[in-house]
């Protein structure tokens, strides 16, 4: 008796050994089963399948102008601390101390975080960039609004080589920096921009976010892409959703003194 009763045990490690591991149904990802398309199914409780969803196609001729639109009231300066740098496993994140912020409206957001996807969300007239950087900003209401900086190929950039002076960062890994940084240097210097109201572009993708992207992208290195391509999952980025009726807008352009 004593051996039958070992050989079972035996033969019950051997089975729960060769079980499959569950996935975690509840995770999101960029490709298969878990990506995009299947987000509002994974999610059930988030907007993913809703009508005003992030990001889009900005087709330049459907732009429409809107004389309310006031320029960018931004408020960064050099003496910000960037409290830690983290891999979420989705896009390398830097979470900021309080101090930077936009105003819109008389309404104050905090700036939160930035950071990044490869190749970029947005599109300008079907065409993809290297690289989308997003400036994510809180009020004390919880509403969100998003400052967009486009990224080409070129020359070093400087704001951008202090930034992954702090990199590599493996998945699930955060590292403090507690240094100070100007954001300023990764805007561009024409700050006209794009409007329209949409959603965040990742799980819970939550409605209501106002989109501000800059025309102007800035310049970026090669090498400088590469660091945080290899670094981030592939194509970290949210295909463009139906616009359903939503207008983007632009400031109306300056009439020349006659």
């Amino acid at each position: 008796m004593n051996k039958i009763l070992e050989l079972i045990v035996v033969l019950l490690i051997i089975c729960s050994c060769n079980e499959k591991p569950k996935e975690n149904s509840e995770h999101w990802s960029y490709q298969g089963e878990t990506g995009p398309e299947n987000w509002a199914e994974i999610e059930k409780q988030s907007d993913c399948d809703g009508k005003k969803q992030s990001p889009i196609n900005i087709i330049d001729i459907e732009v429409k102008d809107d004389a309310s639109l006031l320029p960018l009231d931004i408020h960064y300066s050099d003496s910000v601390i960037i409290h830690d740098v983290t891999n979420n496993g989705h896009s390398i994140q830097y979470n900021f101390e309080e101090g930077d912020y936009i105003t819109i409206g008389n309404r104050k957001f905090d700036l939160k975080q930035i950071h990044f996807h490869e190749a970029s969300e947005h599109t300008i007239n079907g065409v993809h960039f290297p690289l989308e950087i997003h400036m994510v900003h809180i009020n004390s209401n919880n509403e969100i609004a998003v400052l967009s900086t486009l990224a080409v190929e070129g020359t070093s950039n400087s704001a951008f080589d202090f930034l992954e002076s702090y990199l590599p960062v493996k998945v699930g890994e955060t590292k403090p920096i507690s240094d100070y940084f100007d954001l300023n240097l990764n805007l561009p210097e024409n700050k006209e921009y794009y409007f329209y109201e949409g959603s965040l572009t990742t799980p819970p993708c939550t409605e209501g976010v106002k989109w501000y992207i800059f025309k102007t992208p800035v310049i970026v290195s090669l090498k400088q892409v590469k660091q945080l391509q290899e670094l981030m999952p592939l194509n970290n980025y949210r295909d463009e959703q139906p616009i359903n009726g939503r207008s983007v807008k632009q400031m109306p352009a300056k009439k020349e003194a006659i």
